[in-house]
């Protein structure tokens, strides 16, 4: 059986969501248990598949036995590997970590919404294992589907902002087909391993270069890339807690690693960095869209909304610290895909507690709530150090080579964009802290008086364990990145 890991992690949670859609109609208690056994069989497949890479190297698994170019091939490598544990793993904590709030908000529709759920990540696992482009383009628009349809459910204006979604993902998802078409025009092959070999004859043909500006337009509009962000904010804002604390860790998160993924392995770094003398440019661009985002997170008066603005400006590091094209730059962004989604998952699920108990996430409903829930404000406070990037915590690490990267490539602008939002979010995050510290709730008198309201243990556990996350995560850094992400940079970058 573990030589069909890279199936498994695929076909298990992809047959459990149609159970779940069907016995969702019978017995609605059952989905639940359900889903729990499709992430865990994910995480577990996501473990072993990462131990056999450290062990024996690449692994290659041609599905139904079928060689390329009939068949599809998988390919988990040291990149992808360390991928496939941050979206089961982040998949796995977050359905614990919201069956309270799902049974609260989707009380007739467990069925429909663990189904999605499922569907969801396997359409995201599915992008990280494949070798093949069209194949991912294929799963890219499953694992879209169902995001849409999971930010839709919920109230008010949730469905226009998934609306809103729906244009802006197509538009990003037909741009990267687009550019998959003129590769496979200019190579006839749509396996990544092969373009990647026939590439290098045709690295002058126009067509390649279109295949490149396209593929990554569209893959910059999915990942929500400053100024292609105006999807995001109100589709993170709006939508229910349980949808948005899978979603805004893993999305932008994956896109990312698409983009390393072509810009290292089907293009490499001949073509991307010493052909293009396009770096300077993109490090530019991300370091605008840093400044820009962090600016537009002061402006927000709701935790969700601020919190998705700092979203925008996260990608805005990982996109430029890959094309500082240096070891130390590319090792921050490979790093900060593995912090982010734990921050991210650790402060929306802190905000998701918020809403189950305030039934508001505003700034102005946040008056003594560290009285009110000590535990999931003290999870929010080292999400937000970890943010900001205070040691031991894990997001210190990737800022520091993400910084090392800027200043070996000399993109000083770059590392000030570093500085100025980590000082920003100082600035977001103590505002609110300041809010629910010392200001008493309004309901009472005293500040002393404010009795302790926290959300359910079964949601208060997860999210501890993942704030307790972020800081193993700092101090195993080293082991990280030596063992696992030294191996997925091409040896010819210094």
């Amino acid at each position: 059986m573990s030589d069909h890991f890279p199936a498994l992690i695929i076909v298990v949670p992809l047959l459990s969501a149609f159970l779940i859609a069907a016995t969702g109609w019978i017995r609605r208690m059952l989905c639940f248990p359900i889903a729990v056994f499709a992430m865990a069989v994910s995480l577990y497949s996501a473990v072993a598949l990462l131990l056999k890479v450290v062990s024996n190297g690449q692994v290659i698994y041609h599905l139904g036995g079928w060689s390329p170019p009939w068949g599809i091939a998988y390919h988990i490598d040291y990149l992808n590997s360390i991928v496939l544990i941050v979206v089961a793993a982040v998949a796995f904590i977050n359905l614990l970590a919201t069956r309270s709030s799902v049974a609260l908000e989707f009380p007739e529709k467990l069925g429909p919404f663990y189904a999605l759920y499922v569907l969801f990540v396997t359409g995201l696992l599915g992008i990280v294992v494949t070798g093949d482009a069209f194949n991912l383009y294929v799963l890219l628009e499953i694992a879209a589907l169902t995001g849409y349809a999971l930010l839709g459910m919920g109230e008010g204006r949730a469905p226009l902002a998934s609306l809103n979604y729906v244009f802006m993902g197509t538009i990003g998802a037909s741009f990267y087909l687009l550019g998959i078409g003129y590769l496979y025009l200019a190579t006839g092959s749509l396996n990544m391993a092969d373009i990647a070999a026939l590439l290098p004859e045709i690295y002058h043909s126009k067509v390649v270069l279109l295949a490149f500006i396209i593929c990554m337009t569209g893959l910059f509009i999915k990942m929500a890339m400053f100024p292609l962000h105006l999807w995001l904010p109100d589709a993170y804002a709006y939508s229910p807690s349980a949808s948005i604390s899978l979603i805004a860790p893993l999305t932008t998160k994956v896109m990312v690693y698409v983009m390393i993924r072509i810009a290292l392995t089907v293009f490499t770094p001949r073509f991307t960095f010493a052909s293009l003398k396009v770096s300077t440019s993109f490090v530019w661009l991300a370091a605008i869209a840093i400044v820009m985002a962090s600016i537009l997170a002061l402006s927000q008066r709701s935790v969700k909304k601020m919190l998705a603005y700092i979203i925008i400006a996260e990608v805005g590091y990982m996109v430029g610290g890959l094309w500082l094209g240096n070891r130390n730059g590319i090792t921050g962004a490979i790093l900060h895909i593995i912090n982010d989604a734990a921050m991210t998952l650790c402060v929306f699920l802190a905000a998701g507690n918020l809403l189950f108990k305030l039934k508001h996430d505003s700034f102005d409903h946040l008056k003594g709530v560290f009285r009110k829930m000590p535990f999931s404000m003290a999870a929010l406070v080292i999400g937000a150090l970890s943010i900001i990037g205070v040691p031991p915590t894990c997001g210190f690490f990737s800022k520091w080579y993400l910084i090392w990267g800027g200043i070996d490539a000399g993109q000083y602008g770059f590392v000030a964009a570093l500085i100025f939002s980590s000082l920003v979010n100082v600035v977001l995050f103590f505002r609110i802290f300041e809010i629910g510290f010392f200001e008493p709730a309004q309901e009472h008198h005293s500040s002393d008086s404010t009795p302790v309201e926290e959300a359910p243990i079964e949601m208060l556990v997860p999210l501890m364990v993942v704030a307790a996350l972020l800081i193993v995560l700092g101090f195993y850094t080293d082991d990280i990145v030596n063992n696992i992400i030294r191996f997925a940079i091409p040896a010819g970058i210094t």
